[in-house]
This record gives C-alpha cells, sequence and structure tokens, in this order.
C-alpha cells in the first residue's frame, strides 16, 4: 500500500521553502501552475491590462505556495545536509 503521508515537494537543502516535486502529483501542481498563468498571459494582459495580470499572478503564486504548505515538508531554514 502507498504510503498517505508522501511529501509531494521536498524542503530545500539550502534557505527556506520547497524544491522540485518528487510525486506526480506535485508535477500536476506545478503543470496547471504554469498553464493558468500563460493563459493569464495570453487572454488577461492584452485585455485587461498589467494591474489586473499583477494581481492574478500574485494569487495563483499564494495558492501555489497553500499547496507547497500543505503537501510539503515543514518549512524551516536549512543549512544544507549538516544541519
Amino acid at each position: 500500500m502507498p504510503e498517505n503521508n508522501a511529501y509531494w515537494f521536498p524542503a530545500k537543502r539550502y534557505g527556506w521553502g520547497w524544491g522540485f516535486p518528487i510525486v506526480w502529483q506535485g508535477w500536476v501542481v506545478m503543470a496547471i501552475f504554469c498553464l493558468l498563468l500563460l493563459a493569464g498571459a495570453v487572454f488577461l494582459l492584452p485585455s485587461r491590462g498589467q494591474v489586473a495580470f499583477a494581481i492574478y499572478s500574485a494569487l495563483l503564486c499564494v495558492l501555489l505556495v497553500a499547496v507547497c504548505w500543505a503537501k510539503g515538508e515543514p518549512p524551516a531554514w536549512r543549512w544544507g545536509s549538516g544541519e
């Protein structure tokens, strides 16, 4: 049986935050994020302008961080493998 507590996003080795996804679910989240960002650039930017696109992009980033927070390793400041 697969483990239900598997992290989608590993903690970065140096610094604070998360690295690239390590399971397919994380890659799907990243692909959706990129596609929504691209769609906003294609459709929202020409019709609504830069401010609307900046707000849209910021909201997408907040959603991505929320998913990483929920499905990633707990964030903490890291100094490498010899903590």
